[in-house]
């Protein structure tokens, strides 16, 4: 009888693979063949370990320079960063775009604006939990920019959670039946249904204006995958953990990844192609609401991810996070156009991509920021209302929770010149129209009035009568 405790007598590590090996030798002493051959022609492979570069091993590009004592600082936590990522075995390029700025803690965080090259790894924590972060544009002609605006504020869904039942809004039928193919995403249906055309909250947008070339009034969205990428995201840092800890233990667990040609990766690739195709459809299906109820239709659309893992025929992994390809042929609906925005107050850049060797392909995904929202806040010496106030005089800024988000607005971005004069400066890119603001929909503060915050004072008043 050949059991699990044969095969560790044997030498070889417990493991799920165990039952197929078990099968294997079974088989083969009932032919009168070799037993443990058969297992070890099963056996996963000795992972061979690779621990990190040194310091400053594998330079990179910083297509981004400092002008002023704000921008500096920032600059040299992105260095900081960067040069703790690079020193990961499967990096094999790197470059930091104008708007970057950090986006966490722990050493070797990718920054946003960074775009990292791998060899043969998906790394999940370089495209983050809001996976396929993208823009998409419809143009509906000359029609009254008001109504657009008016309709995404009954139409479009910001804040937590997703549509209530009897308000959800199905995908199309072929991307819920290749969910339900794939081993990561099989499980989260219900929610690509429930979170189907929302837009979240943070910087994610409705932004209506005027094309410069045509005059035509313009929609443009901007959100990622929503829950249904979150969980993909969770699943995926979970697998990569495993190959981090049996590969390269020194390497932090935030950098770690997926082997790409192994069956675990080729679903994991697979599943974030299909959550791609969920977020361009959850795009569009926003605009078709605005669209039906107005009776309009479109006369140009496009789109692009600015977050997200691309392959290119080099056979590397480019890791977007919050960096726009700027190369031709990024993807199979790639128009040429992509689409850059700064902030609610300024235009929306039409770009063409340079396919900068400094910028490993790519271009910036928009102004960035130079500090937290904590620490901005913390600054302002205005009132949310008083800044509100101030952009409205130029733009019809709307939340859709009623509650402004004073992180949100405009003062708490780069400078959008200088932004725009670096991805010249660097030849990233190249604007070649723009979409002139009119208004713009934000989630604002939606927590302020959320279900668990009111129930909450409404529990301490009643304390408080009673005390």
């Amino acid at each position: 009888m050949i059991t699990g405790k044969t095969l560790i007598d044997w030498g070889f590590g417990p493991g799920p693979w165990f039952t197929d090996a078990i099968a294997a030798a079974q088989a083969a002493a009932a032919r009168g063949e070799d037993a443990r051959a058969a297992v070890a022609a099963v056996a996963p492979k000795p992972v061979a370990r690779r621990g990190l570069r040194g310091p400053g091993a594998l330079p990179y590009h910083l297509n981004i320079r400092a002008e002023n004592e704000g921008d500096a600082e920032n600059i040299a936590s992105v260095q900081a960063h960067m040069d703790e990522l690079m020193r990961v075995p499967t990096v094999r390029a790197g470059a930091v775009m104008p708007d970057a700025c950090p986006a966490g803690r722990a050493p070797g965080t990718i920054p946003v604006g960074g775009v990292i090259a791998t060899e043969n790894a998906i790394h999940p924590g370089f495209h983050s939990a809001d996976i396929c972060c993208s823009m998409a544009l419809t143009s509906f002609g000359d029609v009254d920019p008001t109504a657009i605006l008016d309709a995404g504020m009954a139409w479009s869904h910001f804040g937590g959670g997703g549509r209530p039942r009897g308000a959800q809004i199905r995908p199309p039928a072929e991307i819920l039946a290749a969910m339900d193919a794939n081993p990561f995403l099989s499980k989260l249906t219900s929610a690509a249904i429930e979170h189907f055309a929302t837009q979240g909250d943070g910087n994610h947008f409705f932004y209506v204006g005027r094309r410069t070339s045509t005059g035509d009034v313009t929609l443009v969205t901007h959100h990622g995958s929503r829950k249904p990428g979150a969980l993909l995201y969770k699943a995926g840092m979970a697998l990569a953990e495993t190959t981090r800890r049996a590969a390269s233990p020194e390497t932090p667990s935030h950098n770690a990844w997926i082997d790409a040609d192994t069956a675990e990766g080729e679903a994991y690739w697979e599943a974030l192609q299909i959550i791609r195709l969920w977020t361009k459809a959850n795009h569009y299906a926003i605009h078709d609401l605005v669209a039906d109820a107005l009776g309009l239709k479109p006369v140009d659309r496009f789109w692009n991810e600015h977050n997200f893992v691309f392959r290119k025929t080099d056979g590397l992994f480019y890791h977007a996070k919050g960096a726009t390809p700027a190369y031709d042929g990024f993807s199979a609906d790639d128009t040429g156009l992509t689409l850059v925005p700064l902030n609610m107050g300024e235009p929306i850049l039409i770009t063409r991509g340079l396919d900068a060797p400094n910028g490993l392909g790519f271009s910036p995904h928009g102004a960035g920021r130079n500090f937290s929202r904590t620490a901005f806040l913390r600054a302002q010496t205005e009132t949310p209302e008083e800044q509100l106030a101030a952009i409205r005089t130029t733009i019809d800024a709307r939340f859709f929770s009623g509650v402004p988000d004073a992180s949100e607005l405009p003062a708490a971005y780069k400078n959008a010149d200088t932004v725009r004069a670096q991805l010249a400066e660097f030849g990233l890119c190249e604007v070649v129209d723009t979409v002139e603001p009119v208004g713009c929909i934000m989630a604002g503060d939606w927590q302020v009035n959320a279900p668990w915050r009111k129930k909450k004072v409404a529990k301490d008043a009643q304390a408080d009568a009673i005390g």
